[in-house]
């Protein structure tokens, strides 16, 4: 796509994600950063960026996505705004409110969710959980703040779960998460992720529900797909989770370079006369 075509392209809204539920079209999400890859994923055409409190992890190299403050989200976040704006302008921006912003009270969750939305002007933020949240969810979405749902395996809950397997395997389990799902509809979400959980599951829920959902490691019958920028990328070496296809070794791409430029400066091959004022 061309530059002048790429900035006629309308900015993806909440109704055009729903519409796109409804006429069967899928969704493409991807997590987000920084500046620079927010204006290759806008040209790119991905739907929504998500930027991800899993920041924590590659960016600042934590085990887990808990360390990450509410004033660090907001840095990555005007980052990958300004990107957008500066690009095609199409691309929705969802920032993730971290662990500890949302879950003490309804107030404090609404005044944070209002900090995110004012200081960096994004299109709508994530929450995780479900039942528990789903008095929060409405309170932030009343005010007129669109929200973003999350169930299955969620990060921020990693201690209480102790692994990263599966989620919703047992009835029970599966039950209560198609319930929490329906609630968080009922409490005003426009989309809810739905996070490593059996593929029939996923279905299931996404057949219940009017609004988008938004699968990582939940098969195909999702009305959309998100996945880590990095994993994608191969940025990262060591992590090779089986609902992650890698379309690049940047990895070693990167590595191949960062080499070849040592050796050259060690050569006296850089900087050449041409690269010389």
């Amino acid at each position: 796509m061309n530059s002048s075509a790429s900035h006629k392209a309308a900015h993806v809204t909440t109704r055009r994600l729903l519409d796109m539920k409804q006429n069967g079209e899928k969704i493409s999400m991807l997590t987000a950063y920084d500046y620079t890859m927010a204006r290759i994923l806008d040209r790119a055409g991905v739907d929504v960026l998500l930027v991800g409190d899993s920041a924590s992890n590659v960016f600042s190299g934590h085990s887990t996505t808990l360390p990450i403050t509410i004033e660090e989200m907001i840095y990555h976040a005007k980052a990958v705004v300004k990107g957008v704006k500066e690009e095609s302008g199409r691309a929705m921006v969802v920032t993730d409110m971290p662990f500890m912003s949302y879950q003490l009270s309804g107030e404090e969750a609404l005044r944070n969710a209002g900090k995110i939305m004012k200081e960096h002007e994004c299109d709508a933020v994530k929450l995780e959980g479900g039942r528990v949240i789903a008095e929060t969810v409405k309170r932030i979405t009343d005010v007129g703040i669109p929200v973003m749902g999350h169930l299955g395996l969620m990060p921020q809950s990693i201690y209480k779960y102790g692994s990263y397997r599966v989620r919703a395997q047992e009835e029970r389990e599966a039950e209560q998460l198609l319930e929490d799902a329906v609630l968080l509809e009922q409490s005003g979400a426009f989309a809810i992720v739905l996070e490593k959980i059996p593929s029939a599951l996923a279905a299931e829920v996404t057949r219940s529900l009017t609004i988008p959902t938004i699968g990582i490691g939940a098969g195909i019958e999702c009305d959309g797909q998100v996945l880590v920028i990095n994993d994608i990328l191969g940025l990262n070496r060591e992590f090779h989770p089986r609902f992650v296809r890698q379309y690049a070794d940047l990895n070693t791409v990167i590595e191949d370079a960062a080499r070849q430029y040592v050796a050259d400066v060690r050569k006296r091959d850089f900087p050449s006369p041409d690269e010389s004022y």
